[in-house]
């Protein structure tokens, strides 16, 4: 593959809800511009962007995949992001790639959740964007109504660019607004001109009417000549367009069809054409030993500089880092310096990715994208410099998952080989985590969604060949007690020589403080137990706290005193006051009036006002406390604030889309622990019997 500079490059991240037709516009982008003899299916698992075998199983796109696809002279690093929301970490990495994004929507099935998001994503990384309109070959395909939806949604930014030709109800063309010229499709993506018809005029004056206000809008002297009623040159409408564009005060619509290679190449024109080169942009970072600023800005003539903004850890094609250069130039053969791991190391060979196929470059310009094979401390995230002038970029922010369930191994010898398999995953994946909660002697799973979660589990099978079940967590319960009781433990075995002997008088009550496990005093008068006892019968409580007698849960909030005892000269020992104390405590605690409290969470949860109702009626349902709701600023949605017991936030995120079609989002944070109603109390009770937890 040839070398490509900075102006000759265009990164552009495609978006839309899932099963709009992202993978098949790609295809036929490929399939345009002779990268492939013949246009891949998803249904038939070949297409360039979804290798991956989960991906061929299940018919839709797990992982962003890039595809470098040369238009002219031009390079387009395509990044083909999944449209389902589990994989949200996926278009994220995107995201900080791409320059500009293209939003496909599907003219069946109009804008959907999915599309919303995606504006929203471009709104918040500030990136220029058009909307493709793919599926125009389909008989219920409505180009009107998308236009009409986006118009709603956005306003005047919305700036149809085509018009849809139709003959026998069949689309076999399109009328370029912009340059006022019918066009019929031929072959290959290609068409020819033709006559506009006439049933398309009424619209076509309509939408060229908002872009000459649009073009209009960009300086004084095109206004000037807006109001005297001239017209506008050529050049002078494509200029204006373009830093419209950029601007994101316009945004253009255009359409095709994906099956049938029609539209990709006006797409591509418009890429080059109304896309920033990534040498327009900003990038800033810091130079770690000058500590300051390094404004590398995709300029070739500083220092090299890359940041890797994904990783792929495969077992059959090894692990890639996949990097933005946004400085210099990386070469082949460059030792490259990772300031945040102090480690460097030499290139051997440097790859651009498209798909699986890894094509070998002999150098990468700032702003292009491309892959390290093997680096062995870089992680996605890490910035790439050179040791003279060591450089880092902020990280960006992942989304964090909420999602969790409990795993096992399947196999008992396997343990090893799939934390191994598992922090694979997560160097590709960063919304995944594996965390060992020691306390209820569980290990968890955690991702943005269940489908994600259900994937991870059928990758560890498919790819690494190991077994695990998932199931549901046990929720951290605590115990606690609500009454003071004076108990005496003792205990005494007598077996020939040296016996045991220690007794204890304790005091439990309540600490007030639900932070700390216990609070140990001693008050005890007149020597009836030596001071060189005391930390034994701490050691018999520090013991007892890991695992309650009620139902095996740590226990908080408790105060023993000891206040009185005996001891044997000859038999007492520590080991026998530890044991006294141990049987103080199991007889004390039960007989305090001990509770369960449950842990309390705290609930954001963001969804468009339609859905509110909806949304505080199954948190009640959920033993929930809605404290109140803040109307955003943007989108008509509100934050609904709640309080709600962790163990009803099992499988929530399922829940909370199928009520709102996707459309809404939560967080939530640990509060407090408080006393769980009697009916949860004896349910935790007796399942904890039931698996033998509080024996």
């Amino acid at each position: 593959m040839n070398v490509y500079t900075s102006e000759k490059i265009r990164n552009v991240v495609l978006l839309g809800h899932g099963g709009c037709g992202k993978t098949t516009l790609v295809e036929a982008m490929a399939y345009s511009t002779g990268i492939t003899k013949r246009q891949g299916r998803i249904e038939e698992g070949n297409t360039i962007s979804d290798y991956d075998k989960e991906e061929v199983k299940r018919l839709f796109s797990i992982s962003t995949t890039v595809v470098p696809i040369i238009w002219e002279d031009i390079k387009i690093n395509i990044l083909d992001t999944p449209g389902y929301f589990d994989f949200v970490g996926e278009v994220e990495e995107a995201m900080t790639a791409a320059d500009a994004a293209v939003i496909v929507v599907s003219a069946k099935s109009g804008v959907e959740v999915g599309t919303k998001k995606a504006w929203d994503c471009c709104e918040k990384h500030n990136l220029p964007r058009m909307f493709f309109v793919t599926d125009m070959d389909d008989d219920n395909a409505s180009y009107r109504k998308v236009v009409e939806e986006l118009t709603e949604l956005y306003g005047k930014k919305i700036a149809p660019f085509h018009i849809p030709i139709r003959e026998n109800e069949k689309f076999v063309g399109f009328v370029n607004v912009v340059k006022m010229g019918g066009r019929r499709f031929t072959t290959l993506g290609k068409y020819e001109e033709c006559p506009i018809p006439d049933y398309s005029m009424e619209n076509l004056n309509k939408f060229r009417e908002t872009l000459l206000e649009a073009v209009a809008e960009t300086s004084e002297e095109l206004m000037d000549k807006y109001f005297n009623g001239e017209e506008f040159t050529q050049d002078e409408i494509s200029l204006a367009l373009r830093n419209n564009v950029i601007d994101g005060s316009v945004v253009p619509v255009l359409m095709g069809s994906g099956l049938n290679a029609q539209g990709p190449v006006m797409l591509l024109q418009a890429i080059e054409k109304y896309f920033p080169a990534p040498n327009k942009s900003e990038i800033k970072g810091l130079n770690t030993k000058t500590n300051q600023p390094f404004e590398a800005n995709y300029n070739e003539s500083l220092p090299m500089t890359a940041r890797v903004f994904k990783t792929i850890a495969d077992p059959f094609i090894g692990k890639f880092s996949l990097i933005k250069v946004c400085s210099g130039i990386l070469k082949s053969d460059s030792n490259i310096y990772n300031a945040e791991k102090d480690t460097e190391e030499k290139l051997s060979r440097l790859y651009v990715l498209r798909g699986k196929e890894q094509i070998e470059v002999s150098e990468l310009h700032a702003g292009d994208i491309g892959a390290i094979g093997k680096l062995s401390n870089t992680v996605t995230g890490d910035t790439l410099s050179t040791k003279a002038v060591p450089v880092e970029y902020d990280k960006h922010e992942m989304p964090k998952p909420y999602t969790y369930q409990r795993f096992m191994t399947k196999n008992k010898g396997d343990d090893d080989k799939v934390s191994q398999a598992l922090s694979k995953l997560m160097d590709e994946d960063l919304t995944l985590k594996v965390v060992n909660d020691k306390e209820n002697r569980q290990t968890l799973l955690y991702g943005i969604g269940e489908q994600q979660l259900e994937i991870t589990v059928s990758k560890l099978q498919s790819k690494y060949k190991v077994d695990i079940e998932t199931m549901k967590p046990k929720v951290p319960f605590r115990e606690t007690l609500k009454k003071k009781v004076r108990i005496q433990g003792k205990y005494k075995k007598q077996s020939g020589g040296h016996g045991q002997y220690g007794d204890v008088h304790i005091e439990f009550e309540p600490s007030g403080d639900l932070e700390k496990p216990y609070v140990f005093e001693e008050k005890v008068f007149g020597g009836a137990v030596p001071k060189n006892y005391f930390p034994a019968v701490e050691k018999g409580i520090a013991e007892c706290v890991l695992k309650g007698p009620v139902a095996g849960y740590p226990v908080v909030g408790l105060k023993a005193t000891l206040v009185d005892g005996s001891y044997h000269p000859v038999d007492s020992s520590e080991m026998a006051f530890k044991m006294a104390t141990i049987q103080a405590f199991k007889q004390g605690f039960m007989s305090a009036s001990p509770v369960l409290l449950e842990p309390i969470v705290s609930l954001k949860v963001v969804v468009p006002d339609k859905f509110t109702g909806d949304v505080m009626g199954d948190l009640n349902k959920r033993r929930g406390r809605v404290l109140g709701m803040n109307p955003l600023h943007h989108g008509g949605k509100q934050e609904i604030v709640a309080d709600i017991p962790l163990s009803e936030m099992y499988g929530y995120s399922t829940d909370l889309r199928s009520m709102t079609g996707g459309a809404g989002d939560f967080s939530y944070e640990f509060n407090r622990y408080e006393q769980a109603p009697s009916d949860v109390q004896q349910r935790v009770i007796e399942e904890s019997a039931k698996n033998g937890e509080n024996e």
